[in-house]
């Protein structure tokens, strides 16, 4: 199976631009999302470069703020005929300055802000485009690292710790996986979810301080294999750890923590 039309968040390093090789590869037409003019046109240069064949098409936008990305996917609406894959990689990791806590645009805790509020709004956005495609797959890049969230606390105003964030947030994006699964049920659109690998080797584990473990391809296989692999066609709302279907944390199956969370995180988005 190869998609025609696939966008990709985050392309201009690391994960997304080892997914954005890979699937030039493959031809059809990638489009790249990116927040740097500079670094986005460069990756798209290499792109096409690597791949002549591939049509690349560049999407500039800061997840940090959810105007710019009602924006982008307003643009890309308008200018794609069709998208038969949305690929959410784009994250805030845990800081290079992990005790300050950083806000968004819209002065929401900026990890809960691009790693969950962000891609959730753009797939939403983009919801039309998608369902007119279908079949189609939605897969978002979580964390094998997870932590509960706090309702009484949720943009973490006590207590503050970068990885802890990011944590929390990649949890969230989880059970907004899992919301939309259920909802796009028979529309011919999946949302699924996955941890690529355990510390890739990348600006946003060095830039904490942890020591790469493994290279950025032990992430893109997994992640093109649920965005292609015709055996997982049917397959929607599911977490995996690289290849393997398994269990996130216990709160994302907590049917009414998702529904407070869904509400909340609306709520936001509207609130922008």
């Amino acid at each position: 199976m190869n998609p025609s039309t696939t966008l990709i968040t985050g392309a201009t390093q690391g994960l997304g631009r080892g997914l954005a090789l890979d699937l030039a590869a493959r031809g059809g037409t990638v489009l790249l999302h990116g927040r740097d003019r500079t670094r986005l046109e460069s990756v798209a240069a290499e792109v096409r470069a690597a791949a002549p064949r591939c049509t690349v098409r560049t999407y500039l936008a800061d997840l940090a703020d959810l105007d710019q990305v009602h924006a982008m996917a307003a643009r890309i609406r308008a200018a794609e005929p069709r998208l038969d894959g949305l690929i959410n990689n784009a994250v805030a990791g845990g800081g290079a300055e992990p005790l300050t806590r950083e806000l968004s645009y819209q002065g929401y805790e900026l990890r809960f802000a691009v790693n969950h509020l962000a891609p959730y709004a753009l797939t939403r956005d983009l919801l039309p485009l998608l369902t007119a495609s279908a079949p189609a797959r939605v897969v978002n890049v979580a964390s094998i690292g997870q932590e509960a969230l706090d309702f009484d606390d949720i943009m973490l105003e006590r207590d503050y710790e970068g990885l802890r964030a990011y944590c929390k947030s990649k949890l969230a994006l989880i059970m907004a996986t899992f919301h939309l699964a259920a909802e796009l049920e028979g529309t011919g659109v999946t949302v699924n979810t996955l941890h690529p690998a355990h510390l890739m080797d990348t600006k946003g584990v060095r830039e904490y301080g942890l020591t790469p473990a493994t290279d950025i391809d032990e992430g893109v296989r997994p992640t093109v294999r649920l965005l292609l692999d015709p055996d997982l066609a049917s397959t929607t709302g599911r977490y995996f750890d690289q290849f393997t279907a398994t269990r996130a944390h216990a709160q994302a199956y907590d049917a009414e923590a998702r529904d407070r969370l869904m509400k909340l995180t609306n709520d936001l988005i509207d609130r922008a």
